[in-house]
């Protein structure tokens, strides 16, 4: 089997083939500076940083490039609330966004780009589609015409707004030719920043960052573009209509990816509707950044999660289980199994399906046919994609010695020696462990 990925242009699943044989170049919507990432951050870039680092895992080339935006409305209007500059502001908050992201070992980006270091790049994009007739001049700066590209909507399939669309980015003026035209280059204003261009003194709007960060580091077309699902319209339509607009080739981008919405309360999580959590919020309650790594992968990227404090308590319960497994295997590493590998391969190729994925897991851990080096080598090889950092594992987390005891409570509770359980989980309470009995007759071991 080959990889296969859904193609929201197409929508359909569609074998993957790079534009260059060996190479993948992978493009994904990064973060408006302004505030603190919250966990829907948190669980669109753990997804695509599985993506990439599977990419790896087939060995393909991959530069996997996230763009920064830095210079935005909601970034000055934050900034004026605050009484600090835009550049104080966006420079703090992409600071602790890449401190997140590797807190949550989503470490396979190779490149960040912010959008104030393409301001020419941008400019560049802006004249052109005004030399070809794609874009007009009002007071308020430079808009693309969307009526001029026969082709808008066709990622998206329509070309009107709902309700989860990002609307807070349609750009509002008096003066434009259609309702969905957007800006390309915002006209300077009073107290903001602004750089001088051959059309004046503005700033960057939205949309064209990105295009304009592609074209830089791929040419007019790649491989993959990915972001999350509110982003197909009007953000991702936008940018297949500027860049095969300026370039005249298409498509942009062959593949197009999105991931589901986390949700509270089944309304997307977003700081917009102010109903959001933040990656360090839920740190500082004690969750692991790998229960949240593994929780966020029990569900498949494309399908919305529903947020409880709940299901991440069950991920970390999860992973303390699966901690203590790998710990009981001992320190020995042999071969990877050649049989578990190519089934995790098989699921995964299968556009990313990490749900049936992390189920080899458990299926290895019980498969008394596979010695316990080969289960250790197997682990560390799946971990390569899944990134739950077992291979940096402290030994000491839960000695040796307590898993035995706790071995051996579960056979007598097999036998129905209850007695002789309860002593036992004396003893490891008395060594500062205690046990815990799960509904599936199973153990959960954890520190006092």
């Amino acid at each position: 089997m080959s990889l296969k990925l859904y193609n929201t242009l197409t929508k359909k699943k569609e074998e993957f083939t790079p534009l260059r044989e060996g190479r993948v170049n992978l493009f994904v919507c990064g973060p408006t500076v302004y505030d603190f990432p919250h966990l829907g951050h948190g669980k669109t870039y753990t997804q695509f940083d599985v993506l990439a680092k599977f990419l790896r895992y087939l060995n393909y080339e991959v530069f996997y490039l996230q763009n920064i935006t830095d210079i935005d409305d909601k970034i000055i209007n934050r900034a004026r609330e605050l009484g600090i500059s835009w550049k104080e502001l966006s420079l703090k908050f992409d600071q602790v966004y890449k401190e997140d992201m590797q807190a949550l070992g989503n470490d396979a980006v190779t490149k960040y780009a912010r959008a104030t270091d393409f301001v020419p790049e941008i400019i560049k994009q802006v004249e052109t589609l005004l030399s070809k007739g794609y874009a007009y001049q009002i007071a308020d700066g430079i808009y693309f015409e969307t009526a001029k590209f026969k082709n808008y909507g066709k990622l998206s399939g329509r070309t009107e707004l709902k309700e989860n669309d990002s609307v807070s980015r349609i750009d509002e003026a008096v003066g434009k030719r259609g309702w969905n035209d957007f800006c390309l280059w915002k006209a300077e204003k009073p107290g903001e920043p602004s750089w001088s261009s051959p059309f004046g003194y503005g700033r960057p709007g939205w949309h064209i960052e990105d295009t304009a960060i592609t074209e830089s580091h791929f040419g007019p077309q790649y491989d993959i573009h990915g972001g999350a699902i509110d982003l197909i319209f009007p953000h991702h339509e936008c940018e297949i209509a500027q860049m095969e607009s300026a370039s005249g080739l298409e498509p942009l981008v062959r593949y197009w990816t999105h991931t589901g919405f986390l949700n509270i309360d089944s309304k997307k999580m977003s700081k917009s509707l102010g109903n959001f959590k933040t990656i360090r919020d839920m740190l500082k309650l004690g969750t692991s950044p790998s229960a949240f790594r593994l929780w966020a992968l029990m569900a498949h990227y494309r399908s919305p999660m529903n947020f409880s404090e709940e299901a991440l308590a069950s991920a970390e319960s999860a992973l303390k289980r699966l901690q203590g497994f790998y710990l009981a295997l001992g320190k020995d590493v042999g071969q990877v199994s050649v049989e578990y590998q190519s089934k995790f391969r098989t699921y995964l190729e299968d556009d990313l399906d990490t749900p049936r994925a992390l189920t080899l897991l458990w299926d290895i851990f019980k498969d008394e046919k596979v010695s316990n080096a080969d289960k250790k080598a197997t682990l560390f090889d799946f971990d390569k994609v899944l990134g739950l950092n077992f291979e940096n594992q402290k030994e000491e987390l839960i000695p040796e010695e307590i898993i035995k005891l706790a071995k051996e409570r579960e056979e007598a509770r097999e036998n129905k020696d209850f007695q002789k359980s309860d002593e036992i989980r004396e003893k490891i309470n008395s060594l500062g462990y205690e046990v815990k009995d799960l509904s599936d007759g199973k153990q959960e071991i954890s520190k006092i």
